[in-house]
């Protein structure tokens, strides 16, 4: 048994495409920078917000002091 490999074995493991900037890029695929990653993340209490002002606007309008002019 030898301990060097041949050329011939060592070629049948590579792949036939090999893309030198592969590990480079590979933070792209990642799904933390996905586009609805993004998107969701760029408001992050945005949906909060949205719920407690409408409450409010549904208690104020329920209970508040009717003034007219």
């Amino acid at each position: 048994m030898s301990l060097h490999k041949t050329h011939q074995e060592t070629q049948q493991r590579v792949p036939t495409y090999h893309d030198p900037w592969a590990r480079r890029e590979a933070w792209r695929k990642n799904p933390i920078f996905a586009n609805r990653a993004m998107v969701r993340n760029m408001f992050p209490g945005l949906g909060i917000a949205t719920v407690a002002f409408t409450i409010y606007c549904g208690y104020d309008w329920a209970f508040g002091k009717k003034e007219h002019h």
